[in-house]
């Protein structure tokens, strides 16, 4: 695929480029509570404007039903990206209407303007491809040159990702490029050992990746919600912790495709329990044997994130996704914590797989630099490491 180096060689100045961003950050009400995506993208942003071009920026921002809706509104990422740009960033208030084109035509060289909302219109997200390539249509109008940079949403076949790509000519974003170099290391031929460390949930967000990566690994550590579909495929008790019983013997067969692969298939040996839900909830650890019945798993325990840390000491390349427990709660974070402190320490080669484990990172204080990299895209990093084609990844490669 052609990259922004490319555009940049060619010359952008008094260019329109249009570049497709993930600003999908968490907000509080109308304040960003992680600013991760900003930054990631902004060097890319920063470059064009640097060089001349006359830079569109557009992104979608949670779930809006395709239509207009003030709770997700990217006013306020505007605000943020011109800070870390350290330049002024306009904003259109809508996406492909009056404001925006007022808003495009009265742009100079160098100057910076962020569309609202993509999802805000119907056809970025329709399945119809006749009503997805005529918003496009309408996008790519604003560029004369396309930079995809949005990591996050490649593995979506939106107007923004896939058809706008069809339109123009197209180059992949600073930070896209890194995404795939880095990603490429862990299904091509990584360093061994190679562990993985899987957690959050639901072991059904992550079957294909164990099955894509189980006879790649040498060990797969495997904690959170999802540890006790596992636990229950050996046949423990897991009280009233979060059990997929329909996955049960899936994972059965995983521990024994493990067996037979001799992949260490490695499961927490004790869990910090509790009452209910609740970050106020009184904790208690106990073995994995002896969850009690009117009790739920929240936490790896102290004894299992020793064991995976020790792992994670030993090996040369680890790829992280999915906290440990729920980190969100004080009582029930230090699984989380302990695991992403032995990959700071460890000097292996580490990728953090985005999503809740970036955020973990941030929310936990730990430095970003101690990690290899961090990935913007949980779901796009999950899809590229099962082998699966990514919409947004082919239209810049075609």
């Amino acid at each position: 695929m052609k990259t922004l180096d490319e555009l940049l060689k060619e010359g952008v100045n008094g260019r329109r480029v249009l570049v497709r961003a993930d600003l999908n950050v968490p907000l509080d009400g109308k304040n960003i509570t992680d600013d991760g995506r900003i930054r990631a993208v902004a060097p890319t942003v920063k470059a064009l404007a640097e060089a001349g071009a006359r830079v569109v920026v557009c992104s979608h921002l949670g779930r809006p039903k395709g239509e207009p809706d003030p709770a997700f509104s990217l006013a306020p990422v505007a605000q943020r990206l011109g800070e870390v740009l350290g330049r002024e960033v306009a904003f259109a208030t809508d996406t492909v209407g009056t404001d925006a084109e007022n808003k495009a035509v009265a742009q100079g060289d160098g100057d910076v303007l962020l569309l609202e909302n993509l999802r805000f219109n119907k056809g970025e997200t329709s399945k119809d491809d006749t009503q997805r390539a005529e918003f496009a249509g309408q996008l790519a109008a604003f560029g004369d040159v396309y930079v995809d940079d949005a990591f996050g949403a490649v593995h979506r076949k939106h107007a923004s990702v896939y058809d706008v790509a069809q339109i123009l000519p197209h180059y992949a974003g600073w930070l896209i490029a890194k995404e795939v170099e880095v990603l490429s290391k862990l299904t091509g031929k990584p360093e061994q050992p190679y562990v993985v460390i899987l957690g959050g949930a639901k072991v059904s967000d992550k079957l294909a990746v164990i099955d894509n990566l189980l006879d790649k690994v040498d060990t797969l550590i495997v904690g959170g919600g999802m540890m006790f579909t596992f636990l229950a495929a050996q046949g423990y008790e897991v009280g009233s912790s979060l059990l997929e019983k329909d996955q049960v013997e899936t994972c059965r067969s995983y521990l024994a495709r493990a067996a037979e692969l001799g992949v260490e298939l490695l499961l927490p040996v004790d869990t910090t329990t509790a009452a209910e839900f609740a970050a106020d909830a009184e904790p208690l650890t106990v073995g994995v044997d002896a969850i009690p019945a009117d009790r739920m798993g929240l936490d790896i325990g102290p004894e299992s994130a020793k064991l995976f840390a020790d792992r994670i000491a030993a090996a040369k390349t680890v790829f992280w996704n999915g906290p440990m427990g729920v980190f969100e709660f004080p009582d029930y974070a230090a699984g989380t914590k302990t695991v992403a402190q032995a990959l700071v320490d460890s000097e292996a080669f580490s990728v953090v797989g985005g999503g809740d484990s970036a955020a973990a990172v941030r929310t936990l204080g730990l430095p970003e630099d101690g990690f290899g990299h961090i990935s913007t895209g949980g779901g796009a990093s999950l899809e590229y490491l099962e082998g699966k084609t990514l919409p947004g990844l082919d239209a810049l490669e075609n």
